[in-house]
């Protein structure tokens, strides 16, 4: 039996039925804090509640069939009114745990979205509300199993699951890849990249040890040959701009405190 003879005979409704949508964790830094996008449900199930955005991969206007990243995109455009400039767009992992959707099995792809500004959301067709909440503000418990007890804004889903996977991935990132410059713009400071670490580990950086540890790493970042038009917010000398380098892994990598006391 050759494809042609199989196909002719193959009779998909044989299986049972699954769904494939996509799931985005959309990080960014506002005001000092990092948020992730939400969306208020207004529809079943867990109406009302807050979630990721995401929906079902689609069929293409044209009738042809959507790939994943491409849905992952178009979730995200929906939820911010407009087509994103610079971001950094990776898949993150997959979700399948029968019974995870009260309405059918689905898969979920999960995406990891980071941009150094993005746009106030505009909620979709059928959300409630969409907004940037910090994430500290979301009771996410140790290990990725939940939220905590008096948590007031619940997520639905697996969506408190997939968000502490994906601020693992962030932070874990951060200490072996150039993920860091997603967060500021094109050209920046030290200053601006040890706050966007401190932002996303939790922890206070020493200033001095930061700056010698990431000129030190090859390819990590170079120099503009530029400075910032003023000092800084107390005076004192302007700062050297700088702009991504040409490393996509970083070596030595940029341990977390507490992780760097562990190795030691």
């Amino acid at each position: 039996m050759d494809d042609r003879e199989f196909l002719a005979g193959y009779d998909p409704r044989s299986f049972d039925p699954a769904a494939v949508t996509v799931d985005v964790v959309t990080l960014t830094i506002r005001d000092g804090a990092l948020d992730v996008l939400l969306v208020q449900r207004g529809v079943p199930p867990f109406e009302g509640q807050w979630a990721l955005p995401g929906g079902f991969v689609k069929p293409r206007p044209d009738g042809s069939e959507e790939d994943l990243d491409e849905a992952a995109l178009r979730e995200l455009a929906e939820e911010t009114g407009q087509r994103l400039g610079r971001i950094h767009l990776e898949q993150l992992a997959t979700y399948g745990t029968p019974g995870r959707d009260p309405g059918m099995r689905v898969i979920s792809v999960a995406y990891l979205v980071f941009a150094p500004e993005l746009p106030e959301p505009q909620a979709g067709s059928d959300a409630q509300a969409a907004a940037w909440v910090p994430v500290s503000s979301l009771g996410l418990a140790e290990g990725g199993s939940g939220q905590r007890p008096g948590t007031t804004r619940k997520l639905a889903f697996d969506h408190a699951r997939i968000l502490a996977d994906g601020l693992e991935r962030a932070r874990s990132k951060l200490e072996y890849t150039p993920l860091v410059t997603a967060f500021v713009a094109e050209e920046f400071t030290i200053s601006e990249l040890r706050a966007v670490y401190e932002t996303v580990w939790g922890e206070r950086l020493h200033a001095a040890n930061f700056h010698r540890k990431v000129l030190s790493v090859p390819g990590f970042v170079e120099s503009t040959g530029e400075t910032t038009e003023t000092g800084g917010p107390r005076g004192g000398p302007r700062a050297r701009l700088y702009r991504r380098g040409d490393a996509r892994l970083l070596h030595p990598a940029l341990l977390r405190p507490g992780r760097e006391d562990a190795v030691r």
